[in-house]
């Protein structure tokens, strides 16, 4: 089993979209990249502790590789944007990947190259880390299965990355 974490705005909209995929086994809603040890929902929200809300997927590079999961990650979030996704704003919304090595770091720069063309604007996903990894409290765990169903915000914003996730790469669906 491998990892990876990435950060694309709201963890919940991002663990929708990565649980659907065969070959990962786990999606876990967290912090990375800030200054505040074990940082709460209440901090990492007001913006001032540098961290962002990411996912850390367990994978079978097996079944789906990390390019795979690189290329799903840009097709699902707008990695145009800087230090936000839609209405949600902050340095805590920023499009962050966080390499666990230097080979996920290369496949990061190789991703942002070939998601390029797609976009009409220059992407602005940063490569950082190495950065301590904080789970996210109980209730963002699996919220998407849960009370993300009667969330107004969630049920505007997830769906349609569920169908683009659908759309552009129905193959790779668990």
């Amino acid at each position: 089993m491998a990892e990876a974490i990435f950060a694309g705005g709201c963890f919940w909209c991002t663990e929708a979209v990565f649980k659907q995929l065969g070959g990962v086994h786990s999606v876990e809603s967290g912090y990375i990249g800030g200054s505040v040890e074990n940082p709460s929902y209440k901090q990492v929200c007001s913006g001032n502790t540098g961290h962002a809300e990411a996912i850390r997927i367990g994978f079978d590079p097996a079944v789906i590789g990390y390019a795979d999961l690189l290329d799903i990650f840009f097709a699902t979030h707008d990695p145009t944007q800087l230090n936000r996704q839609g209405n949600d704003i902050g340095t805590q919304y920023r499009s962050a990947i966080f390499p666990l090595d230097d080979a996920q770091r290369s496949e990061a720069e190789a991703a942002i190259s070939r998601a390029q063309p797609d976009w009409p604007a220059p992407i602005v996903t940063t490569i950082e880390g190495p950065a301590t990894w904080y789970p996210a409290e109980d209730y963002h765990q699996d919220y998407w299965d849960g009370e993300g169903q009667r969330n107004p915000y969630c049920l505007a914003v997830i769906p349609p990355k569920l169908a683009k996730l659908k759309k552009g790469f129905a193959e790779r669906l668990g």
